[in-house]
């Protein structure tokens, strides 16, 4: 069959979408796996780079930013499943939870304390995620808050998200743009030799969906990391302040492995069994936030407090969680 006779069949069987406010600002193929949970992501990103998957008629990329009122075609395979709608949250436990995690709400933006342990973004095998009990954060008719950035499943601490589509895009700037400022507290394998410094290695990532691995290649992409050690227990562990100045995919993580000193709980990234009577998870902790307001560009900073894992790690390691304004300072004199 011909290429001009394929696609009149194809737009004989497409599918017409039309993007709302609500998907205002967000990726294409971001759009499509929230819109559409039934369609294999790897399916979509195919007819992505096969061109079957038009915007106004035209190519795009998965990377697209999409806006209101843009038409979305979508081949045959997109029949069988209809677009996602608002339900009840599947989990009313889980969505408590995130209540109660709540730190800061106003008419643009809400920052929860995400529990370690749920994923932010729903996909392969995740029945519970941030994205998919958003709705249940805010009243009845209202959108669900969208997420402009993400945390690893297993990192807790200060995740932002916005209220408005507007609120989205300039957020999601901030982030692209890196003038949104993260510090994450860690507790990590040994102790770092210098006690302060910068971790400049390039990442490339290796595995397929939800087996993802980053690792040190000078062909990869620029990523920076500053830290500072802000206590020691003797030569078997640290607390560390940590500042990513980029925002690779398990960039931290990578990143203290690659100097010799994985996360506590991190078996991905080489650590070893922890100390006796330490928790097995991963001891990583978005712990504040800074970003420009989308209302006014006012700072707003977000704090979270450590879980009590995390907490009760430091404790039984003698290490002092009070020493990480120390090493804040040091780390905000680098530029972090």
């Amino acid at each position: 069959m011909i290429e001009s006779e394929l696609t009149a069949m194809t737009l004989k069987t497409a599918r017409q979408d039309s993007v709302d406010s609500e998907g205002a600002g967000q990726r294409l193929d971001r759009w499509l796996k929230k819109r559409y949970p039934g369609v294999p992501q790897a399916l979509i990103q195919r007819l992505l780079r096969s061109g079957q998957i038009r915007v106004d008629g035209g190519r795009a990329k998965a990377d697209m930013r999409l806006s209101e009122g843009q038409q979305v075609r979508l081949p045959p395979q997109f029949q069988q499943t209809e677009p996602q709608q608002a339900g009840p949250p599947p989990d009313p436990a889980a969505l408590q939870r995130l209540r109660d995690g709540l730190l800061f709400e106003d008419d643009w933006v809400l920052a929860l304390n995400k529990p370690a342990g749920l994923a932010v973004q729903g996909g392969t095998g995740q029945r519970l995620s941030v994205d998919r009990l958003a709705l249940g954060l805010v009243p009845a008719g209202q959108p669900a808050p969208r997420l402009v950035h993400r945390l690893d499943r297993d990192t807790s601490g200060v995740l932002l998200m916005a209220k408005r589509a507007s609120a989205a895009r300039a957020l999601a700037s901030s982030f692209e743009g890196r003038t949104a400022r993260k510090l994450y507290f860690a507790l990590v394998q040994g102790v770092p030799k210098r006690r302060a410094g910068r971790i400049d290695k390039p990442l490339s990532k290796s595995g397929g969906e939800g087996q993802e691995r980053m690792r040190s290649d000078p062909l990869g992409q620029a990523a920076e990391t500053l830290y500072a050690v802000a206590a020691n227990a003797g030569a078997r562990a640290a607390l560390v302040v940590v500042a990513p100045l980029t925002g690779r995919t398990h960039q931290i993580r990578a990143h203290l492995a690659a100097i010799g000193h994985p996360i506590l709980g991190d078996t991905k990234y080489g650590a070893t069994k922890g100390p006796k009577g330490i928790a097995s998870g991963l001891m990583l902790h978005a712990a504040e936030l800074a970003v420009p307001h989308p209302e006014d560009e006012t700072t707003l900073r977000i704090e979270a407090p450590p879980p009590a894992d995390f907490v009760e790690a430091c404790t039984q390691l003698g290490l002092d969680l009070g020493r990480v304004e120390a090493a804040r300072t040091q780390l905000e004199a680098r530029g972090a």
